[in-house]
């Protein structure tokens, strides 16, 4: 009955460095897994989550910004009116600047 404990002895530390080795194959799988999908985040021209909401705060502030101005700017015309102090938009363009078909040689 001496030999029993001996056995089991070997075999936990047979299974001890099984696992061991499966932990370090899962770490390096997971570094693995990570490399492909840095890759394929790249080739697709993806962004990054962090460069995505700081583009999301620019445009909430500068459409903030485009309302401000559009309350200013009808607040202003609300006290001057503004006169017809740009041309007219003609229908044609005249008759010197109209586009002709080019010759080509």
């Amino acid at each position: 009955m001496a030999d029993r404990p001996k056995f089991f002895d070997d075999l936990a530390g047979v299974a001890g460095g099984a696992m061991s080795a499966f932990a370090g194959l899962r770490e390096e799988l997971g570094a693995m897994v990570r490399a492909r999908v840095d890759e394929a985040v790249r080739r697709l021209d993806l962004v990054k989550r962090e460069e995505f909401d700081a583009f999301a705060e620019l445009a909430r502030r500068a459409k903030a910004e485009v309302e401000t101005l559009r309350a200013r700017v009808a607040l202003l015309e609300s006290h001057a009116p503004i006169t017809n102090a740009l041309p007219e938009k003609k229908d044609s363009l005249p008759p010197e600047t109209e586009t002709t078909p080019l010759d080509v040689e």
